[in-house]
Formats: C-alpha cells, sequence, structure tokens
C-alpha cells in the first residue's frame, strides 16, 4: 500500500516512459475526493471506453454522464498512444469488487492471473476499487472486433509500467476492470495476462527503453568467408564447363 502520487509525480513517470500525454482542463483538481477515501493505492486498473472517436471519449471520460459523474478515469489512452489527463483524485472507474482479488494484487501472489472475482458494485462486502486503483481508459468500442493498434497497446504497457515504477510494484498490480468485477468484460481484445508480461519486461529496464526494431547487422567478412566463397563458385563454374563440354561432344 502506498499514498497516491502526487499529480506532478504522476504526470512525469508517464512522461519519463516515453509517453505523449496532453493535459485537460483542470485535471489536477477534478476528482470525487468529497464521496470517499482516494487511497492508500495498491495498483493501476486497464478499461475500454465503448466509445469511438478519440475527443468525444476524452469528454465524456472528464465529464461523465447523467447517472455517472466524472472523471471516469485518470488517462484515456487514444487509439493513436496519446495519454489525456481528464482527472486525479477518486474517479468512477472501478467500482466493487473482490476483496480477494484486492489481496491478491497486493501480495502479487498469483500466478497468470488473479482469482476469479465473485463481487461487482453494490454487492455486500465488495471492495471500494475507486480508492485502491489508479484508471486508464482506452478507447476502443469493447466488440472484440474493433482492432487494438500497436501504438495503443504499447502506450498501455507504458502507462501502467510508469506507476508500477514509480510505487516500486511489480506487473501483478496491474489488472483489467474484468479482473476485478463480475459485472464487467473490459478489456476486450486482448488479454491482461499478455499486458503483464510486457509490464515485466520493461520493468527490467530503464523508463525511457524502447524494444529495439533495428535488424541485426551483417557480420563483417574476414578473409577465411571471402576464400571459402571463391571456392565454392570456382567449383561450381568448373561443374558447369564439365556440363557443356559433355553435351558438345
Amino acid at each position: 500500500m502506498a499514498p497516491p502520487l502526487t499529480p506532478a509525480s504522476f504526470i512525469s513517470a508517464l512522461r519519463a516512459e516515453g509517453l505523449t500525454v496532453v493535459e485537460v482542463g483542470n485535471w489536477r483538481t477534478h476528482n470525487r475526493n468529497s464521496k470517499g477515501n482516494w487511497g492508500p493505492m495498491n495498483g493501476v486498473m486497464v478499461h475500454h471506453t465503448v466509445t469511438k472517436g478519440t475527443a468525444s471519449t476524452v469528454q465524456l471520460c472528464k465529464d461523465g454522464h447523467s447517472t455517472l459523474p466524472g472523471p471516469l478515469c485518470h488517462g484515456v489512452i487514444g487509439k493513436d498512444g496519446r495519454i489525456y489527463l481528464v482527472g486525479y483524485g477518486r474517479a468512477n472507474h472501478a467500482g466493487g469488487g473482490d476483496n480477494d482479488v484486492l489481496n491478491a494484487v497486493i501480495a502479487e501472489s498469483y500466478a497468470t492471473n488473479p482469482p476469479a472475482t465473485h463481487k461487482g458494485e453494490g454487492d455486500a462486502g465488495a471492495a471500494d476499487g475507486n480508492s485502491r486503483f489508479y484508471g486508464f481508459e482506452c478507447e476502443n468500442l469493447g466488440d472484440g472486433n474493433d482492432p487494438w493498434p500497436t501504438a495503443q497497446i504499447e502506450a498501455i504497457t507504458r502507462a501502467t509500467t510508469a506507476l508500477c515504477r514509480a510505487h516500486g510494484w511489480g506487473a501483478k498490480s496491474v489488472i483489467g476492470h474484468l479482473e476485478w468485477s463480475r459485472q464487467k468484460s473490459d478489456p476486450k481484445g486482448f488479454t491482461m495476462a499478455s499486458v503483464r508480461t510486457r509490464v515485466a519486461e520493461r520493468l527490467k529496464h530503464a523508463a525511457n527503453w524502447s524494444p529495439s526494431t533495428t535488424p541485426p547487422k551483417p557480420s563483417p567478412t574476414t578473409i577465411e568467408s571471402r576464400v571459402t566463397a571463391l571456392e565454392k563458385l570456382v567449383t561450381s563454374q568448373a561443374k558447369r564447363i564439365e556440363a557443356l563440354e559433355k553435351k558438345a561432344a
């Protein structure tokens, strides 16, 4: 458990991880702190928005709607990988969830996936996820068909890694909404286990690390390799001449 990062530390952690961050309105003080606790923090939760269009998605996550006031998360991750900060403090994103899941996240004691959740918003004994998790809403229709661009998946990885790194957490402090609440199915289109694998790899490196996409350089040519190549060429030409001579005869 840890106190929440300050807004300055939060945005610095994201930028240090190589993310492009857009500050939206009064995000640093836009929250639901008057409705309940904010902290101690135990992890990071990933969601999908069931929306299309970055601008309207960001506006929705900032303002909320008639039955669920905003902010609905701390950051919106667009299709292009940009992070839009819409609130900071308690936000209406996680809702109620399972204490067994919370305890497994705190202890980082599970194997590939946290224990199955049996609680959700409104259930007796449900844990308050809004006070315990940072939340990122990711622009996607959530129908299993809307694609997840590489830039967006990389941004999800970097954003969640940034907060784990800042708090000294491991990858198992990152979960999806569907792993928290029995009522939820997000995010849909990739597995959270795959995200945790990517986060674990990033945590082995400095924050500014990027996976190499440069093809390996060819091995330098040596005298021995040049002689071997020449011998093969001479042998090949000798066989060709021999075949031509037999055909002419």
